[in-house]
Formats: C-alpha cells, sequence, structure tokens
C-alpha cells in the first residue's frame, strides 16, 4: 500500500514460543516466576522473520523452560491436541503446533532440545524440522559450545518449512556453531522437483527392546513403501545403540539444575512438581557422569557420520504411539496397544533424542492416521548441513503422500495462546 518492494513474508502472521523472546511482548517460559517478563530485544530468529514482513500474533504455550514432552504451563493450563481434547498435544512446542494445525497461524517458531518440534508435530499432523547445529542462530542459549538446543520453524507444509529457513538461517555473532556456515536458497532447493531415484534410505522400526503400536507400524511401513516407489533405495538398519535417553538425561538435567537451582530455592511454591523432580534427578548426576554423557555423545555422532557415510537419508517412526491422554504425567506409565512401560520419554521418543545430540537435521513429517483418528508421524533425517536436500525429500514424499487436504474438526480453547 506504501508502494515499496514486498518482503518475502509481508504480511503473513506468526506465533512464537514462549520460551523464545520477543521484544516488548511478555515471554513467560511457562512459569509463574516470569509472568511479567517482558524482553528489551528480540531473538535472532524471531527479529529476521519481522525484518521480512510477517507479524506476530501471539505467544504459544510451553512448559515450564520447556522442559518436558507435555505442554501445559502453571500459567496457561494444558494445551490440547488439535484433533482431540481427550489427548495431548506431546511437547515441549504443543502450543506451536497446534497454532499452526488448527489453522490459527500458518507459521510458527518453536524449539527443540530432545524433540521438542518433532514430537507435537507428529502428534498434530504438521511439518516440524530440527535443523542441523547453526544453520538457525540460537541467540539466547547459554552454553552455546554445547549446545544441542534448537530455535525452529513448525508449519503445515515442507513449502513453508523452506520459507521459514530462508528468512531464519544465516551466521550471526551470537552463535558460534552459526558461524561461517553457507547460505542456502532454502526455497528453490526444497522444491518437490523429480523423485528419490539414486538416494540410499537405511531404515529402522524402533531401537532393540522398544514396542511400536501397530497403527504407527503400518503407516512407517506404508511410508516406506511410497519412498521405494519414488524411487528410493532401501536398506533395513540396527537400531543398536540409539537408546540414548540416559545420556540425554545427564547432559539436560545438569544443565537444568545449573540454571535454576537457584530459582528453584527462590520459588519453590510457584514451581510445578514435575519441574522440580526434574531438578532433583540431576543431584545425582557426578560431573564424572557428565562428561561420560559428552563422551557418549560424540560416540554417538560419529556412528551416525558411519550411517550416513553410505546412505543419504535414515528414515524411522518420530513417536512409537500416537498422542498420550491430556492428563498424562511425566514421571507415570505410557500403554502401548494394552501393554504398560514404566517410562514416557525411552518409550515414547527414543528416536528424537539421538539427533539433538548429533546436530543432524531431522524432521517429522505427517505420514498417515492411527484407528483413533490421530496422526502419525515420520522422521527423515539427513546429513550434517545437508537439511536443504533433505527438505527437497521431504517435499517429494508429501507431494506423494497428498494428506495435505485434511483439517482437523475442532476449534481448540485459547488455551495454546
Amino acid at each position: 500500500m506504501a508502494g515499496e518492494p514486498l518482503r518475502l513474508l509481508e504480511g503473513i502472521p506468526f506465533t512464537v514460543k514462549d520460551i523464545v523472546n520477543t521484544k516488548d511482548v511478555r515471554t513467560t517460559f511457562g512459569a509463574i516466576p516470569y509472568k511479567d517478563n517482558v524482553p528489551d530485544h528480540d531473538a535472532v530468529a524471531v527479529a529476521r522473520l519481522r525484518a521480512a514482513g510477517a507479524i506476530l500474533i501471539g505467544k504459544t504455550t510451553t512448559p515450564e523452560f520447556g522442559t518436558k514432552c507435555l505442554t501445559d504451563s502453571p500459567l496457561f493450563g494444558r494445551t490440547r491436541n488439535a484433533w482431540s481434547r481427550e489427548h495431548s498435544s506431546g511437547g515441549s512446542s504443543g502450543g506451536a503446533a497446534v497454532a499452526v494445525a488448527s489453522g490459527i497461524a500458518p507459521l510458527a517458531v518453536a524449539t527443540d532440545g530432545g524433540g521438542s518440534t518433532r514430537i507435537p508435530a507428529a502428534c498434530n499432523g504438521v511439518v516440524g524440522l530440527k535443523q542441523s547445529n547453526g544453520v538457525i542462530p540460537h541467540s539466547q542459549v547459554a552454553d552455546a559450545f554445547g549446545n544441542q538446543t534448537y530455535v525452529t520453524p513448525t508449519t503445515r507444509t515442507v513449502a513453508d518449512t523452506a520459507l521459514m529457513m530462508q528468512v531464519m538461517a544465516g551466521e550471526d555473532a551470537s552463535d558460534p556453531w552459526s558461524i561461517g556456515v553457507p547460505a542456502r536458497d532454502f526455497v528453490a532447493e526444497a522444491s518437490p522437483v523429480g523423485d528419490l531415484s539414486g538416494k540410499r534410505i537405511l531404515f529402522c522400526l524402533a531401537p532393540p527392546g522398544r514396542k511400536v503400536s501397530a497403527d504407527v507400524a503400518a503407516a512407517f511401513s506404508a511410508s516406506l513403501t511410497t519412498l521405494e516407489a519414488l524411487g528410493a533405495e532401501l536398506e533395513e538398519m540396527p537400531g543398536d545403540d540409539f537408546d540414548v535417553e540416559p545420556i540425554w538425561r545427564a547432559i539436560n538435567h545438569t544443565a537444568w539444575r545449573t540454571r535454576f537451582e537457584k530459582l528453584a530455592a527462590e520459588h519453590r511454591d510457584e514451581l510445578s512438581d514435575t519441574f522440580l523432580k526434574q531438578l532433583a534427578l540431576a543431584q545425582r548426576i557426578s560431573g564424572v557422569d557428565y562428561q561420560h554423557a559428552m563422551f557418549d555423545r560424540t560416540m554417538l555422532f560419529r556412528r551416525v557420520q558411519a550411517l550416513l557415510e553410505r546412505a543419504d537419508f535414515l528414515v524411522m517412526p518420530t513417536i512409537l504411539r500416537t498422542a498420550l491422554p491430556i492428563k498424562q504425567d511425566l514421571f507415570g506409565t505410557i500403554e502401548i496397544d494394552g501393554e504398560v512401560f514404566d517410562h514416557v520419554r525411552p518409550n515414547w521418543f527414543p528416536w528424537t533424542m539421538p539427533f539433538n545430540m548429533t546436530g543432524h537435521p531431522a524432521v517429522s513429517m505427517p505420514c498417515g492416521f492411527g484407528t483413533d483418528g490421530l496422526p502419525i508421524g515420520l522422521q527423515l533425517v539427513g546429513q550434517f548441513r545437508g537439511d536443504a536436500e533433505l527438505l527437497r525429500a521431504c517435499a517429494v514424499f508429501e507431494r506423494a503422500q497428498n494428506s495435505l487436504d485434511r483439517w482437523p474438526d475442532t476449534v481448540l480453547p485459547s488455551s495454546i495462546m
């Protein structure tokens, strides 16, 4: 209207997870002690979206400091699944995924420290990318050098994810891993041109000893058939040494204790029991335990690198059953096709945590629905810094799936915002 050139995201609405800084807009981290926190600056990713013309329309719910795979906040309540009010949206970026799935905004800024973008993407039937380490600068992370958390895009389509990447990616002085990362034309390079001929894919249903629901197993098998029909060469890989939740927990709980122990001492009555229990668990982890976990992280990176020396992509289910009940307790049991297991993380999303630690790009793609009517996600993992190539493969798969015309029936309560 002003006669100026249109920017890439001119007038496009977007949301930001309430753990990512937004200038002059309340950022609570889902925690009562921060209920009145108003940053004086944007996170780098947010600033870039605004500079491209996008319009921030709201913050989306996160559990306290994004520390669990379910989205409920002492400030804003539970975020329900876009497809079922009786089920969780996943977490910790559940608000972001539901905002996209239910049509509130086409673009959402999320975060991912162990699956926090991909888990809710799978639960709500949207595209959730955890990009390679450094591709999108993380200007808020306390330990930039040991970082395994990411500021991420969540969208309904691969094309929209590429659009967000086009704007959000690029080096920034705040993030050492971003420096020197080459610029990519994600919009052009991630278009669904051609098929997957010549591409080699290693796949695995689950790490040894982990149960997969019949619905997820069927959707996974159908997805492999689709990938093969697109020309990809498939080979099954062993899932040994991928059940890494103890390593992930040692690193993350230690970081959380270091960051939040003083806060917990001063505001114990304002913080949830689940959050406090996770901090307490970190007291059992010694400095030697932490360093062993970091050594194991390096070994895991080298294992994934070795696999990707003979393949273009790895493929596995994002989560091993559809969304959990709305009142699920992080420290409660998890039920999969009638069997009950004691721990949620290793039995629900063993496949997401490894790639936070290795830094490889991993994306959850919608790949069907269970008999309960809930979405199912397929995770594809690409070469380190091969984000554009991974997105192109996802775009080709998305086109073959032809699932974009299906929307949830429910309009959710305002607790997601």
